[in-house]
């Protein structure tokens, strides 16, 4: 089916305006190049940021509340917001001024969790800073996520994100060990000034290193612009097939590491971490040692192995066991590569800051619905039996969209 999202024959894209040199795509070429190395620090900082904010929440919310729902919502509460993001403003990320709105977005974040330091706050307050936390961060990966493309060559697109995710993951598992450490001696509102420090930083990086963008088409964004692009992007059945596995698999199975705190309280530090580890090394054995055609024939196994696992909780095994498990299965969030992947070709130039923002933002929101349902769910259910329930709707989406995903692939 031919794309109906907006096309430019007659205006440079970004892509076009590039030189073309012979394709550099290992992680070394990628880091010579110093606005990808502005913006991967960013990212890098960003997320150690907030890795360690969610933990001093979450450990926050426990301390006061010992719900499970409302330490899972606390943890990954911030993404629900990053659907009213997708759905408002996202166009921002394909405005003529990326560099200048990362910054905005960048420096309205550490607003927020500057004021999540401050003692005493309501919770109900706390959680109306995490949902604004969210749709900043929403608008702030769509543009940054615009930027990458244009910053580096399709071809190195993929060792790009691959390289981002890994550095996730090495900075989560570092953080969520910092974030431990720290709360031994500290309290979770100086863990929050640690984590506005990072995002400080992160924030006088980005400023640094990347450039302003002046090869970008003049589009106008705001609400209008945003509900056109992303209503053609829905109407396309390809994308919308990409965008499901993309969001729901994955977002359940954030949802059952929301409960590691309720399922173990001593050792979830040690399963978010094994987490953590098992997504590092799945992002570098997919995004760097297989092919284009490899990664997109492995996806399903991928995103099967992604919730398997966690099958195991029903059955309570040694703490060993449990962590080895989850290690393995996140080695499947890396099916997100080949799909993302598939969804960027189907996406016009123009609009790529848009797309792959929705796409971020839906999965995000996906993590906090499974965040939502699998805490809800905890409530009735002991948590262990709580992750199996949910790992299984994952494997059962999964395999049902099968054919769908394989037919987009075609396209």
């Amino acid at each position: 089916m031919p794309s109906s999202l907006p096309s430019s024959p007659s205006a440079p894209s970004p892509s076009s305006s590039k030189p073309a040199p012979a394709p550099a795509t290992g992680y070394r070429d990628l880091l010579r190049n110093r606005e990808f190395t502005g913006l991967y620090a960013g990212f890098t900082l960003t997320v150690a940021a907030s890795t360690l904010s969610g933990f001093a929440l979450g450990t926050l919310v426990d301390q006061q509340t010992r719900s499970p729902f409302l330490t899972a919502v606390s943890m990954y509460g911030a993404t629900f917001a990053t659907v009213l993001g997708a759905l408002t403003l996202m166009s921002v990320a394909d405005g003529n001024r990326p560099r200048r709105t990362v910054v905005a977005l960048q420096s309205a974040s550490l607003i927020g969790v500057c004021a999540q330091a401050v003692p005493g706050l309501p919770l109900v307050v706390r959680f109306a800073l995490l949902l604004m936390l969210g749709f900043f961060q929403s608008l702030g990966t769509g543009t940054r996520l615009g930027l990458l493309a244009e910053i580096v060559p399709n071809s190195a697109y993929a060792p790009a994100r691959s390289l981002m995710n890994i550095t996730s993951g090495g900075t989560a598992i570092l953080g969520y060990a910092l974030g431990a450490v720290l709360l031994s001696y500290l309290s979770p509102y100086g863990v929050f000034l640690v984590a506005a420090a990072l995002t400080a930083l992160g924030l006088v990086v980005v400023a640094a290193t990347v450039r302003e963008r002046s090869v970008r088409l003049t589009r106008r964004p705001g609400l209008r612009q945003t509900w056109t692009t992303n209503t053609e992007l829905f109407s396309h059945p390809a994308r919308r097939a990409l965008l499901l596995n993309l969001w729901v698999p994955n977002g359940l199975i954030v949802g059952c590491e929301a409960l590691f705190i309720s399922y173990a309280p001593g050792q979830a530090g040690t399963l978010l971490a094994a987490g953590s580890a098992g997504m590092l090394l799945g992002d570098l054995a997919v995004g760097r040692l297989l092919t284009a055609g490899q990664r997109h024939r492995h996806a399903f196994a991928l995103r099967l192995l992604l919730a398997v696992p966690f099958l195991l909780f029903a059955f309570h095994p040694p703490l060993p066991v449990v962590a080895a498990a989850v290690f393995l299965a996140s080695a499947g969030f890396a099916a997100t590569l080949p799909l993302q992947e598939q969804l960027l070709d189907l996406t016009p130039d123009p609009v790529r800051g848009q797309v792959q923002g929705v796409e971020s933002a839906g999965r995000m929101t996906w993590q906090g619905l499974g965040a939502a349902l699998a805490g809800g769910l905890a409530q009735c259910l002991a948590p262990g039996a709580a992750i199996a329930v949910v790992a299984a709707v994952s494997v059962a989406v999964t395999v049902l969209t099968r054919p769908y995903v394989v037919r987009a692939g075609g396209r």
